[in-house]
This record gives structure tokens, C-alpha cells and sequence, in this order.
């Protein structure tokens, strides 16, 4: 089954308290490139996550983002420690009237001194963990349709294309019948014109013709490549995610290409290999977004 790299997915849990929100976003890479961005009080799951991400995701460049949103606003709401508040302001306020300082905001700096202020998301509790969890399953389901129905669009662009280089293939061979007599004429004339035909030892003349000739031969060319095509049609309809297996075929594909042009000495089939490399660009191209 062919699925982009490309895919976003939201999830949302909650309950009377709190609701937590995951969004991920996936874009195309050889690798997992994971940003993951959680609160405080689950950085005991960054582990979990980050694994099942790499089971679930896969490959891409991928942002996930836990966002929590408190429905209690008393959980949310921060504890002043005031004995730590009248402390640091007493020990200001003698310091500041030995050096002559304003005293102005005092209260201010106090308040933003160490440990006065704390929040309660040090810790989670476990059913906020089965909430965040449970966001973050739902994101993956979506990312995962999301992903699936570009992979659709994917495999009907990478299809069509492929069957577009069989199509050129055969005209290929339609094209091909003429090339041997043609080189063969040719030769023949190039030898009666600077040996002469009475110079010629006809014997050695076929030999050396043949061992020409079969260098030239693209028999060997359009058979694989006929099958590198036939089977990766065959992969685009396989049930796991294989765009590294695509990747390789398309390879092979290239090659088979190249040599066939190479070999072909004949100008209409060389511009038929134009256009099947032109296909095999825009396959490659495609190939960079598929799981």
C-alpha cells in the first residue's frame, strides 16, 4: 500500500478537568526526524513516545505537539510560596536601603525570584496519561488516513507513468526492425567507398559485422527493463509501505534505460529513451514523498 510522507493528524482527549490536544505534522525525509514538544509533567513519556512514533510514523520529518487545556482553572491556577515571597522581599528591602535603591518594585523582583512561584504540572496523574495517549493515538489515526489518501493519488501518478515507459518501449521495438540492415548498409558502404568492393574479404567483412552487431544488440535491455517495470507495478499494489523498494527498482529501471540508449545507434530510438527518461525524473521525483 502506497502512503505519502506527507499527512497531518489532530487528536483531542479530555475529561471534567483537563484536555489535551496533539497535532502532528509529517513532511518528506530519508529518515524519522522527530520534534516532539510535551509538557512538563510528561516528560516521563518522551521515551514512549518517541518509540511509538517510530513504529507507528515510520519515516518524515515529523512535529508532534502536546497542548493541554485546563477545563478546571483552580488545576491550572500557580502557589505562591508567601514565606518564600516575605523573605527575599524583607532581605531586598534592607539591602536596597543600605545602597540608597529605589524601591519601587521590590514586590516585583521578589515574585520573580527562584521557587516563589510554582505550578501544578509537575506531575500527571495516570488518567491525564491514558488522556494524552489516547490524543496521541487518534492523531496517528488521522495522520495515517491523511497519508493513505495521498499515497492514492501517489500510486495513480507513479502507475500511469511507469505503464508510459511500456508504451515507449514498444514503440521501441516497433522502430528497431530497420536498425540492423540499416547499420549493416551503412558499413558495407563505408568499406566499398574507402577499400573497395574487390578489397573486401567478405568472410572476415561478416565476421567482424557479427561481432559489431551483437555489441549493439538492446534484446537483453528491453527484456529487463520490461520486467523492472512489471514489477514495480507489482510493489505499487503490495500491502506494506515500500518507497525504499520503489526507490530501488527505479534504479535498476534507470539503468537498463541508459544502456539501451547508449547502445541503440539509431536516432529515433534515442529520442523515444529521451522521453523515457523524462518519465523515470517524475517518477523519482514522486518517489521522495512515498513511505
Amino acid at each position: 500500500m502506497i502512503k505519502s510522507m506527507t499527512g497531518y493528524g489532530l487528536g483531542a482527549r479530555d475529561n471534567q478537568k483537563v484536555k489535551y490536544t496533539v497535532e502532528i505534522k509529517s513532511l518528506n525525509s530519508k529518515f524519522l526526524e522527530l520534534m516532539l514538544r510535551l509538557p512538563k509533567a510528561f516528560s516521563d513519556k518522551e521515551l514512549t513516545l518517541r518509540s511509538e512514533c517510530s513504529r507507528l510514523i515510520e519515516r518524515g520529518k515529523v512535529n508532534v505537539v502536546v497542548s493541554v487545556e485546563y477545563v478546571d482553572q483552580t488545576a491550572a491556577a500557580a502557589t505562591i510560596n508567601a514565606g518564600l515571597l516575605k523573605n527575599y522581599y524583607r532581605q531586598l528591602d534592607t539591602i536596597a536601603a543600605e545602597l540608597g535603591a529605589d524601591k519601587s518594585k521590590l514586590f516585583e523582583v521578589a515574585l520573580n525570584m527562584p521557587e516563589v512561584i510554582s505550578h501544578n504540572e509537575e506531575e500527571a496523574e495516570e488518567e491525564e496519561a491514558a488522556l494524552l495517549m489516547g490524543a496521541f493515538q487518534d492523531a496517528v489515526a488521522q495522520l495515517d488516513l491523511f497519508r493513505r489518501d495521498e499515497g492514492d493519488v501517489l500510486k495513480q501518478d507513479l502507475s500511469s507513468r511507469t505503464l508510459e515507459i511500456l508504451r515507449f518501449l514498444g514503440e521501441v521495438e516497433s522502430v528497431e526492425t530497420d536498425r540492423i540492415p540499416l547499420i549493416r548498409d551503412r558499413i558495407s558502404h563505408y568499406m566499398d567507398e574507402t577499400v573497395g568492393k574487390e578489397n573486401v574479404d567478405m568472410n572476415r567483412f561478416e565476421q567482424e559485422l557479427i561481432f559489431y552487431i551483437d555489441k549493439l544488440d538492446i534484446t537483453e535491455e528491453k527484456v529487463r527493463l520490461r520486467s523492472h517495470c512489471n514489477y514495480f507495478l507489482q510493489a505499487l499494489d503490495a500491502a506494506d509501505a515500500n518507497g525504499k523498494k520503489l526507490g530501488f527498482i527505479s534504479q535498476e529501471m534507470g539503468r537498463e534505460i541508459n544502456t539501451l540508449g547508449s547502445k541503440a545507434n539509431h536516432a529515433g530510438i534515442q529520442q523515444i529513451v529521451v522521453r523515457m527518461k523524462e518519465e523515470l525524473e517524475k517518477i523519482k521525483e514522486q518517489l521522495l514523498n512515498v513511505l
